[in-house]
């Protein structure tokens, strides 16, 4: 099959040389130029590929869909801290009043008296509730917590991530997504 191929479709799934993905959060794709760029350079191996060709007056050409690294790329220990990894920690839920909408993120212990942009003192928030708490501390409102911040573990992250997949998986991907998940009996 032969289409027209934009710069945004067939994303490749990178996977380090221990076939695990580099990245589950976000996942680790590359756009289908920077895969093929890294075949022609041998920096990867084709796993798995797309029924998609690409031509040039030379050569015609599968677009991969799965690529492993050649070369082991050590993972790294502890996740950034980012607006998206504080959400994922808290399961994209606020956590004062459990909603999902409009998430924003709150300091525990307000900037404006002293607090840390830290793990340990912010929270996921819907705006709602950080307009309430405004710039108290949770107890001077008289709000509660649905569980003390911490920082997590790329693991925790991981774990968390499983219950909300990307928009799109494609089904070559699957069998290197969830292949360390417990089986059931």
């Amino acid at each position: 099959m032969t289409i027209a191929v934009s710069p945004d479709a067939h994303p490749a799934l990178v996977l380090n040389a221990d076939y695990r993905p580099l990245s589950y959060f976000p996942l680790s794709l590359w756009s289908w130029q920077d895969a093929i760029k890294a075949v022609f350079l041998d920096r990867v191996n084709i796993v798995s590929e797309y029924d998609v060709l690409v031509r040039s007056p030379s050569f015609e050409f599968h677009l991969p869909s799965v690529v492993s690294l050649k070369t082991f790329v050590k993972p790294t220990r502890q996740p950034a801290f980012t607006r998206f990894n504080v959400f994922l920690r808290d399961r994209f839920e606020c956590q004062y009043c459990g909603g999902h909408e409009d998430l924003t993120f709150d300091h525990l212990i307000p900037r404006s008296k002293g607090g840390q942009t830290t793990w340990e003192n912010v929270v996921a928030a819907c705006s709602a509730c950080n307009l309430k708490k405004a710039d108290k501390t949770v107890s001077e409102v008289g709000m509660t917590l649905a569980g003390p911040p911490f920082a997590p573990t790329v693991h925790d992250l991981h774990n968390n991530g499983r219950l909300f997949p990307p928009n799109h998986l494609h089904k070559s991907w699957l069998d290197f997504l969830y292949w360390d998940v417990e089986l059931d009996p």
